[in-house]
């Protein structure tokens, strides 16, 4: 039903009335010559008229038409009538289609002729479209004046050919229009991929505009909605879609939101919506969930955060829990701006978020203080009563830092609890921004970590380089691989002492990595990396030691360390560029250093950082055995190392 929001009810009664469209409809015969099979002339002014409308409304017509005489004879194509004005005709033939005259418009010596016209009211307004609906409705249960038999699952409808084209434009074009039905002599149409009792119920409302959608069970409900899509009938489905919003519930929500993606109706697609969240875990645990395709279910909640204020969200546990949800994910250092809770061995603390209701979710995005080098380690529990948690994130055996974007399968949610397992500075864990929602995103999990479609050893990911040689801290993930050259634009160790380590964000699961080595001059490089989860236990996942190289690299990581075994021109190691997993888009095969390699599938990536669980001091990034003053920068330890050049 979601698909034919044209069906929409006017009342919660499930009272459909469009008795005035049918009026509106059998009005515009009236100025046209449209499927007319008799004229009347009058004065010598020809009426083009059709025979069924004028027997259903009138039973002079009735008998003049059809009823034995001279002038209901086969062939009879021309009536003339008698002692009648031609323009007071005009009026009555008009009142004939539409059930309507507007006496206020009419000059009296007309109305004298018609006296059965003089208006029942002062305001000069006759309106009888209810009569209209009756005498046409008449039609549908007899076979009288019928030219069209309509087939529908071996049933058969006499209807008639002028009614169906003047309400609906696919009658229209299928009677009328030189299709093959439309041709001399047919006087059967097959209806395919049609329900018969919805039909028979549609059909009635063609001819008088009216259902009552309280006697129709919903499974023929659905297929008229289905139908008045398909015959043009607009408003029959916006009338249909309002009164199916007034009976969703938790069994039909499925079917009818089914309907409306299949139809494209917004609107009742809306509101199935914010049913299906507002009562999530009951319908997940319906069967009728379980017919839905993933696109369908994915479209079905809203992509936006819900752990606001805004959307009624609070935080029941931790300390300073203003901070969390003001929105607010800049301002913030070591005294305000973030909600904090002390890290015990129990992990009985931690920060509860209580959203206003149950909403399906499938992403969390946290902001870990990050306004020094720290890392934390956390996990995130889920629940619908505060009592019984389910775990959906677990990084406590990572160290993590700054922006965390987690996805999981889908869950109904109603209380999230976050708990800090580890700070490498202090224990307590501080947490500035928090949001939750159901992306419609595609994304792919393996051993519960995010595997990246794209680099997410960027500065925008919030990746850092921790240690090496640079003017400027993160020059290696900044994304610039064109501008470089003797001074600037790479990152570099000693041959023999420390290392290039970059820490991403959050654990990943990869399988490619690139580098861009300094390729200023003919020298090439050998190395090796290694990946680690917790900064102290390393895997070589690639090794390029007896391989002079000089294009570009790919692996598989979370904190990632290249360290450097040859120059063929110094004892320096230089780097200009790093990204995991590898971008194909990002073309740098005009770039000579470029090396791009697949990761040994036995190591697994996550945020590499430095040997150590504290921040690394400016020992870690030079040394000032090798600045030979005469070597040109690309080849001397530069005294300014990316621990320095930024806060």
């Amino acid at each position: 039903m979601c698909d034919h929001r044209h069906l929409r009810s006017p009342t919660p009664a499930g009272i459909v009335d469009h008795v005035s469209s049918l009026s509106e409809n059998l009005g515009e015969l009236v100025d046209s010559a449209d499927y007319s099979d008799i004229t009347l002339i009058v004065e010598d002014d020809k009426f083009q008229s059709h025979k069924v409308i004028l027997a259903a409304r009138s039973d002079y017509f009735r008998a003049l038409l059809f009823g034995g005489m001279r002038e209901s004879q086969p062939g009879t194509t021309e009536i003339e009538l008698k002692d009648t004005s031609s323009t007071a005709f005009s009026v009555l033939l008009k009142y004939i289609y539409t059930g309507r005259i507007n006496l206020l418009e009419i000059k009296d010596d007309i109305m004298c002729d018609h006296r059965h016209l003089r208006s029942p009211t002062p305001a000069g307004i006759v309106d009888h479209v209810s009569s209209l609906s009756e005498n046409l409705g008449e039609l549908v249960d007899s076979a009288d004046y019928s030219d069209i038999t309509l087939i529908v699952e071996d049933d058969k409808f006499q209807s008639h050919k002028v009614i169906l084209a003047a309400r609906s434009d696919y009658f229209r074009a299928l009677l009328f229009g030189g299709m093959r039905e439309s041709q001399p002599g047919t006087t059967e149409i097959e209806l395919k991929d049609t329900s018969s009792t919805a039909f028979s119920v549609l059909l009635k409302y063609i001819y008088t505009g009216r259902i009552n959608l309280l006697e129709i069970k919903e499974e023929n409900l659905l297929d008229i909605l289905g139908m008045s899509h398909r015959y043009g009938f607009i408003e029959l489905a916006s009338s249909i879609s309002d009164y199916l919003k007034a009976i969703l519930n938790i069994n039909n929500v499925c079917l009818i939101y089914d309907i409306a993606n299949m139809y494209s109706l917004m609107s009742l697609c809306q509101v199935c919506k914010e049913f299906i969240d507002r009562n999530a875990l009951d319908i997940l645990h319906g069967e009728a969930f379980l017919t839905l395709s993933q696109n369908i279910i994915s479209s079905a909640v809203v992509d936006e955060n819900v752990a606001t204020t805004r959307f009624g969200a609070q935080v029941i546990k931790g300390e300073m829990k203003q901070a969390l949800l003001d929105g607010d994910s800049s301002n913030y250092d070591l005294d305000r701006g973030f909600t904090r809770h002390p890290i015990d061995d129990n992990y009985e603390a931690g920060v509860v978020i209580k959203l206003a209701q149950p909403y399906i979710l499938n992403t969390f995005k946290l902001l870990l203080w990050d306004r020094d080098m720290r890392s934390y380690s956390y996990f995130i529990e889920v629940s619908m009563d505060d009592k019984d948690y389910e775990k959906v994130i677990d990084h406590t055996k990572f160290l993590c830092r700054s922006w965390q974007i987690l996805h999981f399968p889908p869950r109904v949610v109603r209380y999230v609890r976050v708990v800090g397992t580890h700070n490498t500075v202090n224990r307590v864990f501080h947490l500035v921004a928090f949001e939750s929602q159901y992306t419609n995103k595609p994304f792919q999990l393996e051993q519960g970590l995010i595997v990246p479609s794209e680099n997410v050893a960027t500065i925008t990911a919030s990746a850092c380089v921790i240690e090496g040689v640079s003017r400027s801290r993160n020059a290696l993930i900044n994304g610039d691989i064109r501008h470089y050259d003797w001074d600037s634009g790479y990152t570099c160790h000693q041959l023999g002492s420390g290392a290039v380590i970059v820490q991403l964000a959050q654990p990943y699961i990869v399988d490619s990595m690139r580098l861009l080595l300094w390729d200023c001059d003919d020298r090439s490089y050998s190395y090796y990396i290694e990946v680690s989860i917790d900064q102290k236990n390393w895997h070589m996942v690639i090794d390029k030691r007896n391989e002079p190289c000089k294009e570009d690299l790919s692996l598989k990581n979370a904190f990632v360390k290249i360290v450097g075994t040859s120059n063929t021109a110094n004892e320096v190691f230089h780097c200009v560029h790093f990204e995991c997993p590898a971008e194909t888009s990002i073309n740098m095969s005009n770039q000579g250093g470029a090396c791009s390699l697949p990761v040994n599938p036995s190591g697994s990536v996550s945020n590499n950082s430095i040997q150590g669980q504290q921040t690394p001091s400016s020992e870690n990034y030079i040394s000032a055995e090798y600045s030979p003053q005469d070597a040109p920068e690309a080849d001397r330890m530069d005294t300014h190392d990316s621990s320095d050049s930024e806060s």
